[in-house]
């Protein structure tokens, strides 16, 4: 069958079915973008500039932040103009794009969060080894791997997805281009496609969930053998920001890929996955700096460097 959708792309239907909440959303989500990318970029700034911030854990932090920035940047410009205006077409060419970065970026935060797990694991579990084991060039050789499968998974994905057999309509009842929407999409038979998002599913959200968990079995019985109050606090301070992107990320990456096929969770599907797109990578970088003194007095310092050049 030839895929009648190539010459003309898509219509993203988002919530074009609620007309007097999308001028609300398009304030949020304008908003939230606008936090992600100052907040995101300060992360990296200080995690370059600051010498105290060059450990392992603000290097997987500030590939969090870049990704953070990568994956809005992908979806959020073209969502903007579909809430403001009555147009919500993107082209097959663009959509294409779209789905091939967010999968390749959704992926690869998937194992960075497992990485990121991991360092908090040797960091709790381990503290005497940490230097040796978490050393720069595995924090370098984890990083790739998280990116590297990553581009795999969307290379993999991404052609089989795009030669369905579209229906004519062309609505894809999502605000974006990816997996699940456009296999609803197809008036074909979709079996396979969807039996190879149920393999990705597994393979990058649940065994990585699995790991992340059971790292922090281990970290939550180390910490309590700790004798001292101020020490357990000091301890589980460590991971109680990445536990918190942990769970707002993972929640609603499930509402969105492993939810049953009816029309009420394909609608709470897309508020779920709006959150994933805008909500998660705006609130990362308030959550690892409201809960982390390390990187406010990294900023502090920044600001005092540069109100004293600019007073000189």
């Amino acid at each position: 069958m030839v895929n009648q959708s190539s010459p003309m792309g898509f219509l993203l239907l988002g919530f074009s079915e609620h007309p007097a909440l999308e001028r609300t959303l398009f304030v949020v989500v304008f908003t939230s973008y606008l936090l992600t990318l100052v907040g995101n970029t300060l992360i990296i700034l200080l995690s370059v500039l600051d010498p105290r911030l060059h450990s392992p854990m603000y290097f997987f932090l500030s590939n969090l932040s870049f990704l953070d920035l990568c994956f809005t940047t992908t979806c959020v410009p073209q969502m903007l103009v579909n809430l403001w205006g009555p147009k919500k077409t993107i082209s097959f060419l663009g959509c294409s794009v779209q789905l091939f970065i967010f999968l390749s970026l959704g992926t690869t935060e998937c194992i960075l969060l497992t990485v990121m797990a991991f360092d908090r694991y040797v960091a709790v579990c381990q503290p005497l080894h940490y230097a040796t084991i978490i050393h720069p060039r595995l924090c370098w050789q984890l990083a790739s791997v998280a990116w590297v499968i990553g581009l795999v998974e969307s290379v993999v994905q991404t052609p089989s997805t795009l030669r369905l057999p579209f229906c004519p309509h062309r609505q894809v009842d999502d605000f974006v281009c990816e997996v699940p929407a456009l296999i609803r999409l197809s008036c074909g038979d979709t079996s396979y496609n969807e039996i190879q998002m149920a393999v990705a599913s597994v393979f990058i959200l649940v065994v990585p969930l699995s790991l992340i968990l059971v790292s922090y079995g281990a970290i939550t019985r180390a910490v309590l053998r700790i004798n001292s109050a101020k020490g357990r606090r000091k301890a589980f301070g460590t991971c109680s920001s990445h536990l918190t992107v942990v769970t707002l990320f993972y929640s609603s990456v499930i509402a969105v890929y492993l939810q049953p096929k009816n029309p009420y969770a394909q609608e709470r599907g897309k508020f779920f996955g709006l959150f994933y797109a805008v909500g998660t990578p705006s609130l990362n970088p308030l959550i690892y700096t409201l809960r982390n003194k390390e990187v406010t007095r990294a900023f502090r310092r920044l600001l005092g460097k540069e109100m004293g050049l600019i007073q000189s």
